[in-house]
């Protein structure tokens, strides 16, 4: 069982890590994803500047010798209409990611090759207007690499195409470094992977304890409950704890179910008892007279050898009933009449009458119906001084059938008392005049397995009223 509960424990601790672990891997995944596409765009918004600002040296007309393009960390690329590099960065060894490779620009007429560098307005031999050209959209290219000065580097290329002031068709290549979003994304990962076992390891040490306080007072009440299966005490109770939480509910249920148990041992433990000395008795007297017979066959009192047992076996079949009884035996569900039983039981018995000729029909077993009515005409006829009366009638949806007498009747102290096994009131109902005490028993347990009731109440007479309610017959 320990180890039971040490597996809730793992299965816990894992679940719950499991969980967190998963929320931390979508959360790291997307503050790594959030935190590269702000760095490229930052790259992104860096190489679009440096584009811009070559290709407004070119829109004015600056000629490709004089552009600055000594930017270390921003390789730039400039490719007329042909394809070919009329300007690039200095020390440029090798591009990758633009579309062109060349990293030498080719000879090529500069933009103000044919005319002089003068002032707004001024005429020349070209007749060329002095107008800025236009710039056009930019563009990401994508990311590549870049040797310059002999150093390697990932780099995001944007490309702006631009119209010189003599017609050109100039396309302007710059890029940013990615070395930045690199760095950072490369730190994040590396904190990540530090980071969240230990926070792992964290949760997964809290839930542990926090589990074991949890299952404690569970272990308390398994510990208890081995320590009374050892020792066969059902007086003994678990531990319940004033947390009001499920673990005190479990314990208040488990003493409940203890109380029952031992309740329930305590009534087997009596009816044993009881039903051994019932049945001592009839026993008893048959050896003492089959004996006195085996010596002297003369004095054999046959009519109380047989008295003796038909009295036992009577009590047999009452204790048998009783066991199905307990065992839940469900009774059938036939069609029963019971103003017709009620007239079956009272046939050849002395002062009792049965009233109500109409049917009153029930579902229930006949033979088990039929022991509850002659159970209690045997009651009535022996406390009664001289007429017992059966009423069959029906009530609303329930069929009732009542026995009363004219007797002294049933104590209140007493009335639900008499529904216990082997209990006699009063030395009238003895072995040999009032049975084992068993008959009113078995008519309120075959009532309640009928789905009825089975009262006592004081009858017009004087008497006893005994009152069997059972629901009536299903459509």
């Amino acid at each position: 069982m320990s180890r039971l509960f040490a597996s809730v424990r793992a299965r816990a601790t894992l679940a719950a890590t499991l969980v967190v672990a998963v929320a931390l891997v979508a959360a790291g995944t997307a503050v790594l994803l959030s935190l590269r596409s702000n760095l490229l765009g930052e790259a992104g918004t860096q190489a679009e500047r440096s584009a811009r600002d070559v290709a407004t040296s070119l829109a004015v007309g600056t000629r490709y010798t004089e552009l600055n393009l000594d930017d270390d960390d921003r390789p730039v690329q400039v490719v007329d209409e042909a394809g070919t590099l009329v300007a690039a960065s200095e020390d440029l060894e090798r591009i990758t990611g633009t579309g062109v490779d060349a990293v030498t620009p080719q000879p090529s007429a500069s933009p103000s090759d044919d005319g002089d560098e003068g002032d707004e307005g001024d005429d020349d031999d070209s007749g060329e207007s002095l107008e800025a050209g236009e710039i056009g959209e930019p563009a990401t290219v994508g990311d590549g690499t870049a040797t310059v000065d002999g150093d390697t580097e990932d780099y995001r290329f944007v490309t702006v195409p631009v119209e010189t002031r003599r017609g050109d068709q100039l396309t302007v290549y710059a890029g940013a470094p990615l070395s930045a979003e690199h760095g950072a994304v490369n730190t994040a990962l590396t904190v990540m992977l530090i980071g969240f076992p230990l926070l792992l390891a964290v949760v997964a040490w809290v839930t542990w304890l926090v589990t074991r306080r949890a299952l404690r007072p569970v272990e308390g009440i398994r510990r208890e409950m081995a320590a009374i299966t050892a020792s066969e005490d059902l007086a003994r109770r678990v531990p319940v704890s004033g947390t009001h939480d499920e673990v005190a509910r479990l314990a208040t249920t488990t003493n409940q179910t203890l109380a029952a148990l031992e309740s329930s041992v305590e009534r087997q433990r009596r009816f044993v008892a009881d039903a051994s000395h019932e049945l001592r008795s009839p026993i008893a007297s048959l050896r003492t007279q089959l004996e006195v017979a085996a010596a002297h066959p003369e004095l054999l009192d046959l009519d109380g050898a047989v008295e003796d047992t038909v009295r036992l076996q009577r009590l047999a079949a009452d204790l048998l009933l009783l066991a199905r009884l307990d065992a839940g035996e469900r009774p059938a569900d036939a069609r029963v009449d019971l103003a017709a039983l009620a007239r079956e039981a009272a046939e050849g018995r002395t002062g009792v009458s049965v009233r109500g000729d109409a049917a009153v029909n029930v579902a229930g077993s006949r033979g088990q119906l039929g022991r509850v009515l002659a159970n209690l005409l045997d009651n009535a006829q022996r406390h009664a001084r001289s007429a017992v009366e059966v009423t069959v009638r029906r009530d609303g949806e329930a069929a009732v059938v009542a026995v009363a007498d004219d007797g002294e009747g049933v104590p209140a102290a007493d009335r639900e008392r008499i529904f216990e096994r082997f209990v006699r009131l009063d030395a009238a109902r003895s072995r040999d005049d009032g049975g084992a005490g068993l008959g009113l028993a078995i008519a309120r347990d075959v009532a309640v397995r009928h789905g009825g009731t089975l009262t006592v109440h004081d009858a017009p007479a004087g008497g006893a009223l005994f009152e069997l309610r059972l629901p009536g017959e299903r459509a």
